[in-house]
């Protein structure tokens, strides 16, 4: 983390890039038209994920012509969870803006979220409005939120991207988690900080194409749903109860069978495989109980590395 003694813009607007040459500088156009209008005092900090193309030479030649514009780009590609968190955690703002390169966030709405946080709000979030997709996305969608909803250790902001403003404080209490795959939107809500939402209509992307797939949107929605569920590791100490509680029922099917003079025998076999499968799932439930005790107590790895910085202070 920065030095907290170095002097603070009051805004820092965090943009995350991957091959991103077709919209690199005209995103740091819009986003410096934007914020010339609220603010006096801000940076804007490019955080290149392992780039392939001409993404990196782009903003290298922005941040030569602006030294507000700066560049953090890393060694590799560290996924879109970790990689755009490292940068919110390095901005020095006292609030933080989070967009992405591509104008699919509305560089538009940033006086907005400055006009919200300025009157008070510790979170501003834009929630895209859902656009038409197939009923079988749809269903994925809906299940998705279901499971999270059902399993998750706090709601999450539906149709929330991360899209927003976060106050220094947030950002802070964020960074004292030390989550090593930080699901940023969910530990947004984690943090307690009341959450204001504005919605806005998606527009499509400027230039380029889009790099989420559709098994990378499935990763993005595993790690997301994993990170911010670990109650979901309880799952079969539930599954355990329900599956003794049948135990029981058989057992008493043989028993009425004993009694009755019927052939206990298939009873007496169902008894037993639902034990055995109980007893599996209950180690399985404990099992994942220390799993998750382990996590808490070992966090630490870097969200990235980086291989260069441009326009930062030296900080050592």
């Amino acid at each position: 983390m920065p030095d907290p003694a170095q002097s603070r813009p009051e805004l820092s607007v965090v943009i995350p890039c991957y091959n991103e040459e077709d919209n690199a500088a005209a995103i740091a156009a819009a986003v410096v038209a934007q914020m010339d209008l609220v603010s006096k005092d801000y940076d804007i900090i490019f955080i290149d994920n392992g780039s392939t193309d001409r993404t990196v030479d782009i903003i290298r030649g922005l941040c030569a012509q602006n030294p507000r514009i700066k560049l953090i780009a890393n060694t590799r590609n560290f996924g879109q969870l970790r990689s755009p968190t490292h940068a919110v955690l390095e901005a020095t703002g006292r609030a933080v803006i989070g967009i992405v390169a591509d104008f699919q966030d509305p560089p538009e709405m940033i006086p907005e979220f400055v006009k919200r946080w300025r009157a008070g709000a510790e979170i501003v979030l834009a929630t895209s409005q859902t656009k038409k997709v197939s009923p079988v996305f749809a269903g994925i969608r809906r299940l998705s939120y279901g499971l999270q909803r059902k399993f998750g250790d706090y709601p999450i902001i539906p149709n929330a991207t991360g899209f927003g403003l976060y106050d220094r404080k947030v950002v802070q209490t964020i960074a004292a988690l030390n989550e090593p795959e930080p699901f940023f939107r969910g530990l947004l809500v984690e943090t307690g900080y009341k959450i204001e939402t504005i919605p806005f209509k998606r527009p499509p992307r400027a230039a380029g194409q889009s790099k989420n797939g559709f098994l990378a949107l499935l990763d993005f929605a595993l790690s997301a749903f994993a990170g911010s569920s670990k109650g979901l590791l309880r799952v079969p100490l539930y599954v355990s109860f329900f599956v003794f509680s049948a135990t029981l029922v058989t057992m008493l099917g043989a028993l009425y069978s004993i009694i009755v003079g019927a052939n206990p025998r298939m009873w007496l076999f169902a008894t037993l495989l639902e034990f055995q499968f109980g007893l599996l799932f209950l180690f399985l439930g404990l099992l994942g109980v220390q799993v998750r005790m382990i996590s808490d107590r070992t966090r630490g790895t870097p969200l990235v590395v980086e291989r260069e910085r441009v326009n930062f202070p030296t900080d050592g």
